[in-house]
């Protein structure tokens, strides 16, 4: 099992990768500098003014998929920063995945390009809006063979959320990392999801949750990553 960012076996041509997509995704945090980032996903928490303060305090915050923040008058539980969204494409919006998107990086990633997938945008894009698209090669199989998956030939790759800690831990490997949200940690064993907003849905077939809950754990007892629960 690898550790993240900095391991020995990352090639060139993701390092390259990282080094030139590095200088975008700063330019939407809150310095020139990222001494602290906060990966975030979907799973529904309880209410917490220490969580949702470290979130938004963060030089950047990345959010996934059909994400929500914080309502003004609700209680603090995940912060009202979105700086960098990284989803998929089939992401079912939610109210706040375009709010203030001028503003926002998204970021999407294709592994079903790898067997089958359309590249046709989603319909309900925004005609303003650009994507960066993130290649497979430095980004989906290297982190497949980190988990012991095999995208490329076994149609199994790691769920967005994953793929977002992964990116954002590449990016910025001397930044302290708080990350929140990864319901997998606890419950490798799930068949479904439950969202902070919107309707249960299954594991889908092509995920490997029990390799990601032993590769972020993995990740969390190292000290690499702080688990906020």
């Amino acid at each position: 099992m690898t550790d993240l960012v900095g391991d020995d076996r990352a090639i060139a041509g993701e390092v390259d990768f990282y080094d030139r997509l590095r200088p975008l995704v700063t330019a939407y945090g809150r310095a020139d500098t990222a001494r602290r980032i906060a990966v975030v996903g979907n799973q529904p928490l309880e209410p917490s003014d220490e969580r949702a303060a470290r979130i938004d305090t963060a030089d950047i915050v990345f959010r996934v998929n059909g994400f929500r923040v914080d309502d003004v008058d609700g209680m603090p539980s995940v912060g009202r920063r979105a700086d960098v969204v990284v989803f998929n494409r089939g992401v079912r919006p939610t109210p706040w995945f375009f709010e203030g998107y001028s503003e926002r990086l998204y970021l999407m990633i294709e592994p079903g390009r790898l067997l089958w997938e359309n590249p046709k945008l989603p319909a309900f894009w925004p005609a303003d809006l650009g994507i960066v698209t993130m290649p497979n090669r430095e980004v989906v199989l290297p982190l497949g063979e980190a988990m012991g998956a095999d995208p490329r030939s076994g149609g199994q790759w790691a769920t967005t959320g994953t793929v977002m800690l992964w990116i954002a831990t590449r990016l910025f490997p001397d930044a302290a990392v708080d990350a929140a949200g990864f319901s997998f940690v606890d419950a490798p064993d799930q068949t479904s999801w439950n969202h902070a907003y919107g309707d249960p849905s299954a594991v889908g077939a092509e995920h490997r949750i029990d390799l990601e809950s032993a590769l972020v754990r993995h990740w969390i007892d190292s000290g690499r990553v702080t688990y906020h629960r």
